[in-house]
């Protein structure tokens, strides 16, 4: 018991750190959600006509977005779903910076009517990280 008193900043670190590798298990399993690679999000978008959605900020779409995705902050993501109204019926990937935003976003355009909706795993870091083009 005092170990755990005199480490309980250690204790939390490490179960937050537990919690946050979990969540892309814990986010499909519990809330239903799909995710995709950066190599699966491309073959969706050439064969499947996929739409992708950037929901970060605007200063981190300036630095890059995946070419001809839509933009809108996740934060105006409810308000703003009518623009996103004609892609019901195709398949919408998700992005943001690391993909935690982009999961809430998904949830959002599930409880919208999307059915077909996916999460870019690991979001543009893993984007970029597989080389994939950027446009400013």
């Amino acid at each position: 018991m005092q170990f755990i008193q005199n480490n309980l900043l250690i204790i939390g670190l490490i179960l937050v750190s537990g919690a946050m590798l979990l969540w892309p298990t814990i986010d499909r399993m519990f809330f239903g959600r799909k995710q995709v690679d950066a190599q699966e999000a491309v073959l969706k978008m050439n064969h499947e006509d996929a739409v992708v959605l950037d929901v970060r900020e605007d200063k981190e779409v300036a630095l890059g977005r995946i070419p001809h995705a839509k933009h809108i902050p996740l934060g105006q993501l409810k308000n703003r779903l009518s623009e996103l109204e004609k892609f019901k019926t195709k398949p919408v990937i998700v992005a943001c910076r690391s993909g935690h935003r982009s999961s809430g976003a998904c949830g959002i355009l599930t409880q919208g009517g999307f059915a077909d909706v996916y999460n870019l795993a690991g979001g543009m870091v893993a984007w970029e990280q597989a080389n994939l083009p950027v446009e400013k």
